[in-house]
């Protein structure tokens, strides 16, 4: 898609149905029921070429980085490079580009680049280091990935993640991270979901804070230095593309509301994932997708957008006006052990359930992995138990993890040191001494394994933008190991773009970024501003998080841990009947011209009423199960995902129609996946 405007500025909503009340195409006029098809609602366009090497998976990434063109030291100071995102992956890549000689824009909405979201994550980060005799290896690492994905990501792209992990530990020890390590001094690892190995390194409860601050300190050592120049506050609302490349951004300063653009010669995205679309989420209110939304409304297409993960271990909602949720890291369930009432209602308090009236579910039904089975299983086997009536806590719906036996085996003191900021938190949050009465958790809509599509390279359908971490897809198929985020965020920031950024700037050597007078910036300069003047003169009554409260709650009941047809085409119905809401009743109060943190909102739920639609439109018409993304209407008699690799072993990348288009369907382009040395297999983790 080419176009020169952004959505929403003409009248028209993303998918340019008018926003006054017209039903758009595929739906009745009563959302209540809704007639959709996939048929309806997309349309089938060409192919992708993921652009992997053509050599075995395993020698990929080495082909690769052999036959990346070169930029001589003397000609890297020649060439600017825009990073939006600081943190692991974009504070990485920055500070590697940097570190390079390239002058490197950096932008990010925080105060200080520490203050990304990577902070968030908790239990650790995986490395195929191998170095316990428990017969781990690259090759296991892949396998691993591989079927935790359920088959839906590059095997070459888990091959580069595994090999170049090892360098990952390494790096992130030297610039700082202080890992927790054995008594002989060797750094200590645990294990998460979805192994039987133990390779997830880790700072106790505080992995992505330690290894943040490392990164943030890195980039700011090249801030210092020149090389970076590090723009705070700032956020991106368009990209700009000219000549089919990627060669800018407008960014808006939070502060003092002034709208610009910056151009350069590439663009990287590192800006995160879309959770927060669902509103209670485990991220932080502050997170966003507006970045990513608008590159793809500028042309980059969106891969998978339905495959959304659950972390089992959130904190379940404990009213109806809670703003989010909180994660509780997959770590504990090293140590915790979960379970509910056998009998279905049971109210007595946890203490009073002797041990032969508790299910463990997942040590029932998963003997193999117990409670360590990967995220989606886990996930899923905590709301059948709910739904069925075993839900814990004030409002049934919880399960407990219990860590009564751990102190019974280990001693309290030990299981205190492992995960002591962790009990800490839980306690602050809930006025409950975890080792004394067990934790609620409950599943949350957590990370994104969709997102942006991108090559082997990590360049997305638009030259010259790439992405790096959350904001990015092919890692982790559709459902993502504990412990592999904040590792797929450094191997892209640290070890990846800074080869793949080089190989795509080499050719354009001598050409110079874009004039501010450009056409094509002055069109993006001029459709943010009208976007925003658009939401600013709104006259309405209701304030941006209403709706995105509203628009949470027709994702978990519509496109939750468990998904029907029905219910995804009532999804979407919902969903553009409360988008053409949004435009006719938002009101954001305050000016343009300072800071205002309502028209911030305001334009990021206007983002995700557009994208939201495309999580269901994806939904609908990936007809089978995998991973995260469950259909009720395709699982094996017991219970479990149910694939169908003969369709859809591929990725669905969108593309949304302009606002002018006649077809105003989305278009699925398809990326075929192969597997080589992980065949395909019915995952099995009992």
């Amino acid at each position: 898609m080419s176009r020169t405007d952004a959505p929403g500025t003409d009248g028209t909503d993303a998918m340019g149905s008018d926003m006054t009340g017209t039903t758009a195409p595929g739906t009745t006029t009563d959302a209540g029921a809704p007639t959709l098809t996939p048929e309806d609602v997309r349309r089938v366009g060409e192919p992708l070429d993921g652009r992997v090497p053509e050599v075995p998976a395993e020698q990929a990434w080495d082909d690769r980085r052999l036959h990346y063109d070169l930029v001589a030291p003397a000609n890297r100071r020649k060439f600017t490079v825009i990073v939006v995102g600081t943190g692991l992956a974009g504070s990485g890549a920055a500070a590697a580009l940097g570190e390079l000689g390239y002058q490197v824009e950096c932008f990010t909405i925080h105060d200080a680049p520490r203050r990304a979201h990577s902070v968030a994550a908790q239990g650790g980060i995986n490395a195929a280091r191998a170095r316990k005799v428990d017969n781990d290896s690259v090759h296991r690492f892949v396998k691993d990935t591989v079927k935790g994905g359920d088959f839906r990501g590059r095997e070459a792209d888990a091959y580069r993640l595994a090999q170049e992990s090892v360098r990952v530990i390494d790096h992130m020890n030297a610039i700082g991270a202080p890992f927790a390590r054995e008594y002989g001094g060797r750094l200590a690892t645990r294990s998460f979901g979805g192994v039987q190995v133990s390779r997830t390194y880790y700072t106790r409860g505080q992995t992505g804070q330690q290894l943040q601050v490392a990164g943030a300190n890195a980039l700011l050592r090249q801030v210092a230095r020149g090389t970076v120049t590090l723009h705070t506050r700032q956020e991106m609302l368009d990209l700009i593309v000219a000549d089919g490349r990627a060669q800018g951004i407008v960014v808006r300063d939070l502060v003092t509301g002034e709208v610009r653009a910056v151009t350069a010669h590439a663009v990287v995205l590192a800006t995160g994932g879309y959770g927060n679309i669902y509103c209670k989420s485990t991220l932080a209110k502050n997170s966003n997708a507006t970045a990513a939304w608008r590159a793809h409304r500028r042309g980059a297409h969106f891969a998978n957008p339905a495959f959304i993960q659950f972390h089992p271990t959130a904190l379940p909602l404990m009213s109806e006006w809670q703003s989010k949720t909180i994660l509780m890291s997959e770590s504990l369930r090293n140590d915790g052990r979960i379970w509910v009432p056998a009998r279905a209602g049971d109210d007595r308090a946890p203490a009073d359930i002797p041990e032969d009236e508790r299910d463990y579910y997942l040590e029932r039904r998963y003997p193999t992995y117990g409670n360590l089975t990967p995220r989606d299983v886990a996930s899923r086997a905590a709301r059948e138990r709910i739904d069925a009536g075993h839900g814990v806590g004030p409002l049934r719906n919880a399960v407990y993890l219990d860590f009564a036996d751990a102190v019974a085996r280990l001693g309290r003191e030990t299981v205190v040191s492992r995960y002591s900021n962790l009990f800490h938190m839980y306690e602050q949050a809930t006025g409950d001494d975890p080792l004394r009465t067990p934790m609620r958790i409950a599943p949350g809509a957590h990370f994104a394994m969709g997102g942006l599509w991108s090559d082997y390279d990590l360049m997305t359908s638009v030259p010259g933008l790439f992405v790096g971490g959350e904001v990015g897809w092919g890692y982790h198929g559709a459902n993502r190991l504990g412990a592999n985020s904040l590792l797929s965020a450094c191997v892209d920031g640290w070890f990846t773009l800074p080869y793949a950024v080089p190989g795509y700037l080499a050719p354009l050597l001598g050409s110079h970024v874009l004039p501010p007078d450009h056409e094509a910036v002055l069109d993006a300069l001029e459709a943010v501003r009208a976007r925003t003047q658009r939401l600013l003169r709104n006259d309405g009554t209701q304030g941006p998080d209403r709706f995105h409260r509203r628009l949470g709650e027709i994702l978990y009941r519509c496109a939750g841990v468990t998904r029907t047809p029905e219910g995804l085409a009532q999804g979407i119905a919902e969903i553009r009947a409360l988008r053409e809401e949004f435009w006719r009743d938002v009101r954001v109060l305050g000016e343009g011209s300072a800071l205002n943190q309502e028209l911030e909102r305001a334009g990021r739920v206007a983002d995700y009423l557009e994208m939201a639609e495309l999580l269901c439109v994806d939904g609908l018409d990936r007809d089978e199960s995998c991973g995260a993304h469950f259909r009720a209407d395709h699982q094996t008699p017991d219970g479990e995902a149910l694939r169908d690799d003969t369709t859809w072993c591929r990725v669905s990348a969108w593309e949304s129609p302009a606002p002018d288009a006649p077809d105003q369907r989305f278009v699925r382009h398809d990326e075929p996946l192969t597997f080589q040395a992980v065949p395909l297999q019915t995952r099995n983790y009992a």
